[in-house]
């Protein structure tokens, strides 16, 4: 009798779904997207190629789904502005703080601490696809304006009287330290433009001068 079951196989069972996102984030993260291929993600999910393309008919779609998965998982510098725990203007400063952007995987905890420092994933995609019209790329955008309306949304309620017009300046801000700290692989570069965020709020809101 053959001693391989269904449940000894990974490549088998529930889970193929999942186990593609994961994967993709993986070597998204290390390696690009668009050196990335499908088959490279098929065997380090593990699932058969029959299973990925039926989750994902193309690359587009896999990267597309890898994008949402972040947004719904809350990794993603935007994602600590729906915190309805934290006081409005102290989740507008924690843009600026290292964030689980830096480390899109499973094991994001431990390789915030030794593995390089991730930039904004909306940028990396929009950069990998510059077609503005690319579905990628249009994804990307519309994350990074859902961006700006949120902090506007913030701003307003804390009184500000042109929060459009402050909230792009300090999506600016944000976007650019995540993207210095990748480069200069420092997590902790945002405090630069924390600084700076708080002379804008200061000069902007009421009662904080």
């Amino acid at each position: 009798m053959s001693t391989t079951t269904a449940a000894a196989s990974p490549r088998r069972g529930r889970g193929g779904r999942e186990r593609v996102l994961a994967a993709a984030a993986r070597l998204f993260a290390t390696q690009g997207i668009n050196a990335t291929g499908m088959e490279q993600v098929a065997e380090e999910a593990p699932v058969s190629k029959r299973t990925l393309y039926a989750h994902f008919r193309t690359k587009n779609d896999l990267v597309i789904a890898h994008l949402q998965s972040l947004v719904t998982s809350g990794a993603t510098l935007e994602s600590v502005l729906t915190r309805e725990d934290i006081p409005p203007r102290e989740r507008i400063l924690k843009l600026f703080d290292p964030s689980p952007a830096t480390a899109p995987t499973a094991d994001a905890e431990a390789e915030a601490d030794t593995g390089p420092v991730r930039g904004c994933p909306f940028i990396d995609a929009a950069v990998e696809f510059p077609d503005p019209d690319s579905a990628v790329h249009s994804y990307a955008r519309e994350q990074k304006l859902r961006m700006v309306e949120l902090i506007a949304a913030l701003l307003a309620e804390l009184g500000c009287r042109e929060p459009v017009a402050l909230a792009e300046q300090l999506a600016i801000l944000a976007d650019g330290a995540a993207s210095r700290a990748m480069v200069l692989c420092d997590a902790d570069y945002g405090r630069h433009a924390r600084a700076a965020a708080e002379v804008l709020l200061g000069q902007a809101l009421p009662g904080t001068d």
